[in-house]
């Protein structure tokens, strides 16, 4: 079997994204770069699927979620609700299962990075599978004295210590672009 992809959308929420008194500092990079990478990423799945292949790439929103009196994002809330929905009609965007590291490779970008994009792209290691951090694609909150880019390259540094690969997000954009299909070519 060949190895699939999963592009994975982490917590980009309206509470995080979207709302001008919460959102991150680069939540407009984030949008603009997640609307690029998920309307090639659902072009390349769709004329695979209407030209019969087996779509070799999936589509994974995670979506954060608090008890009411740990934050904003409850179910079912407006904060909660995702930027960027999955397309329930299609079968490339679900949840993942039953995949066997080996089977699958990870392409993740997100919010917020030092926390969920991390810890996601963490575990995704850990279990055994490849991992790559889309550059650009993902950032997070000034933190103290340290501003959002900075953690952004302190993340890519860990995660690529750990054995993730790193790539701008507008890098894969066009290799998916060239190569008509979600890949780790770029890698």
């Amino acid at each position: 079997m060949a190895t699939a992809t999963a592009l994975f959308v982490i917590d980009i929420q309206n509470d995080l994204a979207t709302d001008p008194q919460t959102r991150i500092p680069h939540a407009e990079r984030i949008r603009e770069a997640g609307a690029k990478i998920l309307s090639t990423a659902r072009a390349i799945i769709n004329a695979q699927r209407a030209s019969a292949e087996e779509p070799p790439a999936i589509i994974v929103f995670v979506q954060h979620e608090e008890e009411p009196e740990n934050g904003p994002l409850v179910r079912g809330s407006e904060p909660w609700k995702l930027v960027f929905e999955p397309d329930e009609a299609a079968p490339s965007e679900r949840l993942v299962a039953k995949w066997t590291a080996g089977d699958l490779n990870i392409v993740a970008f997100g919010i917020q990075s030092e926390y969920c994009v991390e810890a996601s792209c963490n575990g995704a290691l850990a279990a055994g599978f490849e991992v790559v951090l889309l550059s650009g694609a993902h950032s997070t909150y000034d933190n103290g004295g340290t501003a959002a880019e900075e953690i952004e390259k302190e993340v890519e540094e860990r995660l690529r210590a750990k054995g993730a690969k790193v790539v701008t997000w507008e890098e894969a954009v066009a290799v998916w672009e060239s190569d008509g299909r979600l890949s780790f070519d770029f890698v």
